[in-house]
C-alpha cells in the first residue's frame, strides 16, 4: 500500500530486504552457506586467472575470455553476497535507495557482460574448428580486445539506461523487496507511477543482450558439429568435442539457471520462492564455473597443478 509518492528520486529512501527467510533459526546456516560460497567463488576464479597470467600455453584468445569471465563472475557475486552477510550479521535488512539503484545497475552490467563473453567464446571456437589457419588472423589480439571493451561499454550502457529510467518513476515511502538483493525489475515494480515503457525496456534489452548472443552460441555450435563429424580420425573429433565441453556446460549452466529463473517467476506466485530460484542464476553459475574448466579442460589441469605447486612451494 502506497502510504506517500516520493516525486523526487533524490530524497533518501531505504528500502527493505527480505531475503531469502524470516524464519531466525534459519539465518547463521544461510549465513554459513553463502559465506563459504562466497570465499569458494572468490578462491576459485582467482586462480583460474592466476594460472592463464602465469602459464604462458595458455596466452591464447580462448583463455583471454576465460580470464574475464572469471572477474566478472567475482563481481557480480561480490555486488550480491556481501550485503547481503552484512544484513544477516547486523539484522539490519535496509539499504538506501541509491545503494539498491546502484546493486540493481551492477548486476545488469555484469549479467549483460556475461552473456556476451559467453557468446564471444562460442565464436572463438568456431573460428579454431571450422576455420583453424585462419584463426591466429581472424582472432588476433586487437580483435580479442576490441571486442571485449565493445562488450564491457554496452553492458554499461545498459545498465546505465535501466537506471536513468528508474529515476524518472515516482516511489513510495514503505519500500519493501521479497529478494536478497535489488534488481532493476524488482526495484521498478516497487514505483506508484506507471512503469509500462520500463518493463517493455527490460522485455526488449533481455531479448537482444541475452537473445543474440544464445543465437550466435546456437549458430557457432550447429557449425562445429557439422565440422567435427566430417573428422575422418576419432582421436580429432574427441580433441575438438573436449576443447568445447567446459564452454558449453557453462553456457548450459549460466542460460539454464536464467530461464529456470524467468519460467519460475511465471509459474509461482511466491516471491520468496522466486528469490531463492535466482539464487541458481546469480550465485551457483560464479561458483561452479571455476570447477567446471579445471575439471574438464586438460591445459587448465596441468596450469592450476603448476600454481598450486609453487603456492605451496612444490617441486613442478
Amino acid at each position: 500500500m502506497c502510504h506517500m509518492e516520493v516525486k523526487n528520486t533524490s530524497v533518501v529512501l531505504d528500502i527493505f530486504l527480505h531475503g531469502l527467510t524470516d524464519d531466525t533459526e534459519l539465518q547463521p546456516f544461510i549465513f554459513g552457506f553463502f559465506l563459504c560460497t562466497y570465499f569458494t567463488t572468490i578462491f576459485g576464479n582467482l586462480l583460474i586467472m592466476f594460472a592463464i597470467n602465469c602459464d604462458s600455453h595458455l596466452h591464447t584468445p580462448m583463455y583471454f575470455f576465460l580470464c574475464y569471465l572469471s572477474f566478472n563472475d567475482m563481481y557480480l557475486i561480490s555486488i550480491i553476497v556481501p550485503k547481503m552477510l552484512l544484513n544477516i550479521q547486523t539484522q539490519d535488512h535496509r539499504i538506501t535507495f541509491a545503494g539498491c539503484l546502484s546493486q540493481g545497475c551492477f548486476v545488469a552490467v555484469c549479467v549483460t557482460f556475461e552473456c556476451f563473453l559467453l557468446g564471444i567464446m562460442a565464436y572463438d571456437r568456431y573460428i579454431a574448428i571450422c576455420y583453424p589457419l585462419r584463426y591466429t588472423v581472424l582472432m588476433n589480439t586487437d580483435f580479442c580486445v576490441i571486442v571485449v571493451l565493445i562488450s564491457l561499454f554496452i553492458s554499461i550502457i545498459n545498465g546505465l539506461l535501466h537506471s536513468l529510467m528508474i529515476l524518472h518513476l515516482s516511489f513510495c515511502r514503505d519500500l519493501e523487496i521479497l529478494h536478497f538483493f535489488c534488481e532493476i525489475a524488482q526495484i521498478i515494480k516497487l514505483a506508484c507511477s506507471d512503469s509500462l515503457i520500463n518493463n517493455i525496456l527490460i522485455f526488449l534489452t533481455a531479448s537482444i543482450f541475452a537473445g543474440v548472443p544464445l543465437f550466435g552460441i546456437i549458430f557457432s555450435y550447429v557449425h562445429i558439429v557439422s565440422t567435427v563429424l566430417k573428422m575422418p580420425s576419432s582421436e580429432g573429433k574427441y580433441k575438438a568435442f573436449s576443447t568445447c565441453g567446459s564452454h558449453l556446460s557453462v553456457v548450459f549452466l549460466f542460460y539454464g539457471t536464467g530461464f529456470g529463473v524467468y519460467i519460475t517467476s511465471e509459474v509461482i506466485d511466491s516471491p520468496k520462492e522466486i528469490a531463492v530460484a535466482s539464487v541458481m542464476y546469480s550465485i551457483v553459475p560464479p561458483m561452479l564455473n571455476p570447477f567446471v574448466y579445471s575439471l574438464r579442460n586438460r591445459d587448465m589441469k596441468e596450469a592450476l597443478k603448476k600454481v598450486i605447486c609453487r603456492l605451496l612451494f612444490c617441486d613442478v
